[in-house]
């Protein structure tokens, strides 16, 4: 794994430490209604207060594109982050300037200082050097803990890296460390899961995947474009079917890597998507015209079990089916269990992520049990796919 700074190495007594931060959170009626990512910032903002720094947290929220939307404010925060922290929390009303100087003033050494929503202003977004300059002017340190927004160039999530020293909060080391766990220095062999609805979302990650991976095992509505690939009637299910081509390339590269595909070999499949739909189990052939493929049927999850049972490492992004409607969630809630079991059991390493995998493993009820659940979307996709990320590449040594 590329070294990246840690506060470990950080000088921070005394000093202002400017710390990226993921604050995008749920909020109804100017109410915060999930404090998740507040709480993942905790060990951080808890570390620097330890050190001695004054703890300046910088955040976006929702898409005001460059404008000062009322309703898009970050002061509904600080009531709830002053009680997980346990300590007032000082409210800068911008981001740079003579008012966020003064709100960092008032703050004492050892204190906290939540500015207002960055992409209130344009430069955040462009990265440009005029507004990264004015958020490094803020501080003596920085401190990148938002690793969901670090696939993006922003100035507050790159530019600010440039201009002073520049480290990897708690949460942003924990997940590159997960990750690299994962899929960077694994140990083999190596299981990936990907699900969802469509291959054309997820091209590049499949290309990557197949080149780094023991063994792949596809589901979802993805699956279909494969068996479809394969020769299978697919029925009414959803299938890209002028991706057939794209599907066989993938199917080629897996095995010229010497990544073995896992493929449905049985499927669940309904007339309708609603929960207590009567489903049936099919073979890959002797499908309905009107029928639609909606789970990974029981033969297909024994298979992928046993290939977990042989594997030291499992990274999973993507549902095995429409797990949102009952009874098709079975596929994905039998193997989730199954991984938590042998996770906990530290039988291997189970690495989860991606917004609808996120809720299926919490649907399954095992999310707390997996090695590291990753919530950042985005990122974590990117990542999975081989690319650079703009926040993490400026954080290495």
């Amino acid at each position: 794994m590329a070294s990246f700074r840690t506060l470990d190495q950080a000088e921070a007594a005394g000093k202002t430490a400017l710390v990226r931060v993921d604050f995008n959170v749920p909020m109804q009626d100017g109410r915060v209604t999930d404090d998740t990512r507040l709480r993942a910032a905790l060990p951080t903002i808890t570390k620097l207060r330890d050190m001695g720094a004054k703890v300046v947290l910088l955040a976006h929220f929702d898409r005001p594109k460059g404008e000062r939307v009322p309703s898009m404010s970050l002061k509904p925060v600080v009531e709830p982050l002053a009680k997980l922290i346990g300590a007032p929390v000082r409210f800068g009303e911008d981001c740079i300037g003579e008012e966020a100087k003064a709100a960092i003033a008032d703050t004492p050494a050892g204190g906290v200082c939540l500015l207002e929503n960055l992409r209130f202003h344009k430069g955040e977004e462009k990265n440009d050097p005029a507004f990264a300059k004015a958020l490094a002017e803020l501080g003596d340190l920085y401190v990148n803990d938002a690793f969901s927004a670090a696939h993006r160039a922003h100035a507050s999530t790159e530019g600010v890296a440039h201009l002073l020293p520049a480290y990897a909060g708690e949460s942003m080391r924990r997940e590159l460390e997960a990750l690299d766990a994962a899929l960077g220095n694994p140990q083999r062999p190596v299981l990936g899961i990907v699900g969802g609805s469509k291959v054309s979302t997820k091209l590049e990650l499949l290309e990557n995947l197949v080149a780094k991976l023991d063994r792949l095992a596809i589901g979802g509505g993805m699956a279909n474009t494969f068996l479809h690939a394969q020769g299978h009637d697919v029925g009414g299910s959803l299938c890209e079917k002028d991706l057939a081509d794209t599907a066989r390339k993938i199917m080629d590269k897996a095995k010229a890597k010497g990544c073995e595909l896992l493929l449905p070999v049985d499927v669940v499949v309904a007339t309708e998507v609603k929960p207590g739909a009567e489903a049936v189990v099919r073979g890959l052939d002797g499908m309905g015209a009107d029928e639609k493929i909606l789970d990974a049927g029981p033969k297909s999850v024994e298979r992928l079990i046993a290939a977990m049972d042989a594997s030291k490492t499992l990274i999973w992004n993507g549902p095995l089916g429409v797990f949102e409607v009952p009874p098709f969630d079975k596929a994905t809630v039998d193997a989730a269990k199954h991984a938590a079991q042998l996770a906990k059991a530290g039988k291997i390493v189970a690495v989860a992520g991606g917004g609808d995998t996120v809720s299926a493993l919490h649907h399954a009820g095992v999310a707390g049990d997996f090695t590291f659940v990753s919530t950042a979307g985005g990122a974590f996709l990117e990542w999975m796919e081989g690319k650079a990320l703009p926040g993490v590449e400026a954080l290495k040594a």
